[in-house]
Order: structure tokens, then sequence, then C-alpha cells
């Protein structure tokens, strides 16, 4: 099912049509006494080819709000947009079919199969989905990352790094409209993290791709093109490229 995407506010840079959008979302949990509002009516798209950083203090909405425009929570109210497509009226097969063909996925947590190589584990989204790999975006993907040379090796027998740019690879290898990408510094130390953070903004310069990314470390979204802050599941502050300091200084001002 499709629908027709409504004209949004454009905070921040959206130089394009947006490949995903959230209007007046709001996700609650619990009812009565026990109710949080982890979101609260939050509307807000993200342009094609952007790099955009989601941060906040613990509790803020931040991973809601990524898990709500991925499809992986359903929402309570408003619109969830991914394309042309509207996530909140889709059936559980439909999202799931969505979910596998225009999102990727990068963790903390590699979440590779240990018993297969690099390159099993890259195509193997492609693999679930009856799919075969195009041979060239396949060795675009693998040349950009830096991986040729160890596409035969299983994950124990690859660094953190090595690992992590396989996760980046298979989440790339479906053509995904937007990569989602959760604290994918978090199990790294500052060398491989740097790097990691290159090779995401790589993606966006060289192949077009659209990221968004949670992270608490303000170094990490300064790599971005754009930094959202939340607190208590509403944008407080909408940065346009951000650096240190500035989202230091809107991390501050929550303090406040």
């Amino acid at each position: 099912m499709t629908a027709t995407m409504p004209a949004l506010p454009t905070p921040g840079p959206a130089p394009t049509r947006p490949v995903a959008a959230a209007l007046d979302l709001v996700k609650v949990y619990g009812s009565d006494k026990t109710r949080v509002v982890a979101l609260d009516h939050v509307t807000v798209e993200f342009g094609r080819g952007t790099f955009t950083a989601i941060m906040g203090p613990s509790g803020s909405g931040k991973s809601t709000l990524m898990h709500c425009l991925a499809g992986l929570d359903r929402i309570t109210a408003g619109r969830v947009f991914l394309g042309d497509h509207e996530l909140n009226a889709l059936s559980d097969k439909e999202l799931t079919r969505v979910r596998r063909d225009r999102v990727g996925f990068v963790f903390q947590a590699f979440n590779l199969l240990p018993t297969l190589t690099a390159r099993q584990n890259i195509v193997l989204p492609l693999d679930l989905a009856g799919r075969k790999p195009d041979p060239t975006h396949f060795d675009q993907v693998v040349a950009s990352l830096g991986l040729g040379d160890r596409l035969d090796h299983r994950p124990s027998e690859l660094s953190g790094g090595q690992q992590q740019r396989v996760a980046i690879a298979r989440a790339l290898i479906t053509k995904p409209d937007v990569i989602f990408a959760d604290e994918p510094t978090g199990a790294l130390d500052s060398k491989n993290g740097l790097a990691l953070l290159a090779y995401l903004q790589a993606c966006v310069r060289d192949l077009g791709q659209t990221i968004i990314m949670v992270t608490h470390d303000a170094k990490a979204a300064a790599h971005a093109d754009r930094a959202l802050v939340l607190f208590d599941g509403r944008i407080v502050d909408d940065i346009g490229r951000p650096s240190v300091e500035s989202v230091n200084a809107a991390l501050a001002r929550l303090d406040a």
C-alpha cells in the first residue's frame, strides 16, 4: 500500500524529496500509571543523500524515533513515511517486505553469523529474499569499504573494525532507501570509530546513501550533515553542519 507524502515543514538541510518522514508522530508505552510518552508529536523529514545524527539524553526518545522511522515499532498516532510508503498503513507482511527491501541496519553489535564468510554475511539479506547480488554494486561496495582481501574470512578472523565494515556492506548491498545506524561506534576504539564514521560519510558522498544515526557522542555527530537533539520525546534543536562545540552547547542547554 502506498500513500502520497504530505508537504512537511523542512527543518535543517533537506535539498531533495524526503526519503523518510514523520508527521505529528506519537509513541506511547504502557497505560494509566505506567504510561510513558516516548515521542510527543514529532514532525521531521530526512532528505535523500544526507547524513543525520540523532542525539539526546537517555530516555529522550532518540532510539524510539529511529525504530518508528524504520518500521520496527508500531506508532501510537501520527504518520510515518518511507519513500512513498506510509508505514503505519501497511500490514505486517507488507511492512516486513518494505523493511527487507528499503531499509538497511547497522547496529553496535555487529550481528554477523560466525559460520559464514564475510562475503556470505554481506549477501545474506539478498539470499533471504531469493535475489542475486548485482556484481557491479557488490564490487563497488566492497571496494569502497576496503574489504576486497577479507571476503573469504569468517568474523573470528577479522578485526572489530573489519567486522563493522562487513556489517555496513551488508546494509548497503540491498540498495536501501535509508540506513539506520544505532550507536555504530559504541563497540569500537577511537581509531576504528573515526574510520567507520569516514566510511559512513563516503557512503553518503560517493553512493548517495541516506544515513540516520543514533549516537550519544558529539564527535560522532560532528561527522553528520545535521544533528537533531531530542528531549522528553520532542525535537528541541536542529543543527545544520554540526561541530563538537555546537552539539555540546545544545546538550548543555538541556541541563540548564
